[in-house]
């Protein structure tokens, strides 16, 4: 077989894409109406899948208290559903705290230790105050959800203050942010990652238009500010992703809400100060949409959002391009559906990449469901 580069000269992405998409399988409850905004953890035979939901309409909102987090558990092996389990919702009640009327907005989910996981969510009353990030652990032999919930923590030079936007927004201000605060929005935005044995996570708060990279603690309860990257502010930039470089480079790609809307870039080589965002010519025509930013075996996958729609239908176009040194790119999956293919998470696992995505429905919307299922084996082209 004959190679351009990564892939053989005649790999086609779409057809690379195609074949995915026909193997994912729905997640998400029958009565769920609303889906977005999946992560996961890959642990034995089992996919354990977090995703904000509702029943009630299409779509979501940090407004709608209908919004809830459940975590889906997929048996990898038979690829079916075994069980789905709400754990955060508007006014539930713990042994040690309820929550006020709001959504639980962008959940996210780590393994812990050997028997146990870590789910983190948001609870938002946009304009009524602070919102907070709360963890819960459920047990991985029983999928049982402890009774009880625990703020968590950030970590700023003014001290160890609770998981607020008001705490992320006065750290990013004495490094220089002007842009005003919001009274919700924070979220641990990029999937976990971990580097010379510790675990970072990128942070945004989306209304206020802030990023910044964080340092996990070993107890998995306490975001440390490493660095924040927001310039040019103009450009409204939010929800990254971020990987290290061969070379020990941190970068960055970034969504942007204004403009041209296109993604950009910025780099670190310490992960506190951080490089102006430019855009680059691998991504020529993006999109306001969340990207990816992962490494498997020997190869960067870098996935963003293309402007372009299909059938006139926003967030269905999502490319994904793969690179050894993160310079020189090669297009691998160009997935085009009017259900749309958007905010996608990508996990490896006893060398296999899954794939979780949100999908929806042509004419209802693109945030109906959550989709899951095997991207490829690694090495495998």
């Amino acid at each position: 077989m004959r190679y351009r580069g990564i892939l053989p000269t005649d790999w086609d992405p779409r057809q690379a894409a195609d074949a995915v998409l026909q193997r994912l399988i729905t997640v998400t409850a029958p009565q769920v109406k609303g889906a977005h905004d999946a992560e996961m953890a890959l642990v034995n035979d089992r996919a354990y899948i977090v995703a904000e939901v509702n029943d009630l309409r299409p779509g979501e909102n940090p407004a709608w208290p209908e919004v809830y987090c459940a975590l889906s558990v997929v048996n990898l092996a038979s690829m079916t559903v075994e069980r789905i389990i709400p754990f955060a919702r508007s006014e539930q009640a713990y042994e040690n705290a309820t929550l006020p009327v709001c959504s639980c907005f962008v959940p996210r989910i780590i393994r812990k230790d050997d028997h146990t996981l870590r789910c983190f969510f948001a609870a938002e009353q946009p304009g009524k105050g602070q919102s907070q990030i709360w963890y819960i652990d459920m047990d991985l032999d029983t999928l049982i959800f402890e009774n009880r919930i625990h703020k968590a923590r950030l970590k700023t030079a003014a001290g160890v203050l609770d998981m607020q936007p008001q705490h992320f927004h006065a750290d990013a201000v004495a490094h220089g942010f002007s842009r005003p605060a919001k009274d919700y929005g924070l979220y641990l935005f990029d999937s976990f990652k971990a580097f010379d044995g510790k675990t970072y996570v990128a942070i945004n708060n989306y209304p206020g238009r802030q990023n910044a990279l964080a340092l996990v603690n070993d107890a998995l309860d306490t975001f440390e500010i490493i660095g924040h990257y927001n310039e040019p502010q103009e450009l409204d930039l939010c929800e990254s992703a971020v990987n290290r470089l061969p070379n020990g480079t941190w970068m960055a790609i970034c969504r942007q809400d204004s403009g041209n809307t296109n993604y950009t870039f910025t780099t670190s080589k310490d992960g506190k100060t951080w490089t102006r965002g430019e855009y680059r010519d691998l991504v020529p025509n993006g999109t306001n949409s969340k990207p990816t930013f992962d490494r498997f075996g020997d190869l960067y996958y870098l996935g963003w959002q293309e402007a372009t729609r299909i059938n006139g239908v926003a967030r269905s176009v999502f490319n994904v391009d793969v690179s050894r040194d993160g310079v020189q790119w090669q297009r691998k999956y160009r997935f085009e559906t009017d259900r749309s293919f958007q905010y996608p998470t990508f996990l490896e696992h006893h060398g296999v990449i899954y794939v979780a995505v949100t999908q929806g429905d042509p004419g209802v919307g693109g945030k109906a469901r959550i989709m899951f299922g095997k991207l490829e084996t690694v090495g495998d082209t």
